[in-house]
């Protein structure tokens, strides 16, 4: 289970005597990979996001402590505190939630959020696209001797790989809809908009932006009534596995289930999978065709 990412030297080899942070958000993709660590006997140090992070993932980490959204100094902080030089996040940030009124005050950024994030919050010239974003945050820990990997190095095991992984084999018509969503799925990417489209007949019913892949798909449920929707989740073009890696688990699938969706198609090798086997027995149920594909055998993959 081997993406070429992950032939290179492991970064747990590199200080494997100190623990490695996890900075937490939302879903249960912290919790998994809080999991993998443990299993390969890492120490964790954990940092979880008020209002994100699952409380349960304390009772994996050997120190843990919860920050604001606008915590990026008291993480450094706690960090450099626990001995971390070396760390990775994993779990969903809802962005939204910078543009509900009085944000300010309850995520109370500090003085290293506020000098990270000077072009937007400041000057009003800088962008806030998700890598812009997410950037500046790496680069904030960066300055301060904690470097961000990828959380897959570490757990390699989440990613899927290629292949049809349940359910029927995709119709003519159904196929068509797969190559058509991923070439818009990978432009709205390549905007750095979202990662995942829903359309039915090669014509687009729903795309991802801010409100995240879930909402896009219920709102796909609510246009397109008669159901057989297919969606497409992808990598954006040069994704950066540090972080905004495509994720999908047993709520990903409610939704398609609650939008009488019958294909999902993934990105193999850069998409995770939770709870693998429980997500494809539901799939299974439903009546739901799950495969994954690579982008170059795509037109092979789905044939």
């Amino acid at each position: 289970m081997a993406f070429q990412l992950f032939q290179q030297e492991s970064p747990q080899l590199v200080d494997a005597e100190r623990p490695i942070g996890l900075l937490a958000g939302w879903g249960n993709y912290p919790l998994a990979v809080a999991e993998a660590l443990r299993a390969r006997g890492q120490r964790i140090a954990g940092v979880g996001i008020l209002d994100h992070a699952d409380p349960c993932l304390a009772d994996w980490c050997e120190n843990f402590d919860w920050i604001r959204l606008g915590g990026i100094g008291r993480a450094i902080r706690l960090f450099k505190r626990w001995g971390v030089r070396q760390a990775i996040m994993a779990g969903k940030v809802h962005k939204v939630l910078l543009y509900k009124r009085g944000w300010w005050f309850r995520h109370r950024p500090d003085w290293k959020t506020i000098k990270a994030f000077s072009p937007q919050l400041l000057w009003g010239r800088g962008d806030c696209r998700d890598d812009t974003l997410l950037s500046a945050v790496v680069n904030a820990f960066a300055s301060e001797g904690i470097e961000f990997f990828p959380a897959t190095d570490f757990a390699p095991q989440l990613l899927v790989q290629s292949g049809h992984l349940i359910g029927k084999p995709l119709s003519s018509k159904q196929t068509k809809d797969v190559q058509f969503g991923w070439q818009v799925a990978k432009g709205l990417g390549g905007l750095d908009i979202g990662q995942s489209v829903c359309v039915k007949d090669q014509s687009v019913i729903a795309v991802e932006a801010i409100e995240g892949t879930d909402a896009c798909i219920r709102r796909a449920g609510e246009l397109c009534t008669s159901g057989g929707i297919t969606v497409v989740k992808v990598a954006k073009p040069g994704q950066d596995m540090r972080f905004d890696v495509p994720t999908v688990g047993l709520k990903t699938l409610e939704s398609i289930i609650a939008a009488k969706g019958r294909v999902l198609a993934l990105e193999a090798g850069k998409t995770i999978l939770l709870d693998r086997s429980e997500f494809l027995r539901v799939a299974q149920q439903h009546k739901i065709s799950v495969l994954a594909l690579a982008d170059a055998s795509l037109s092979q993959a789905v044939a």
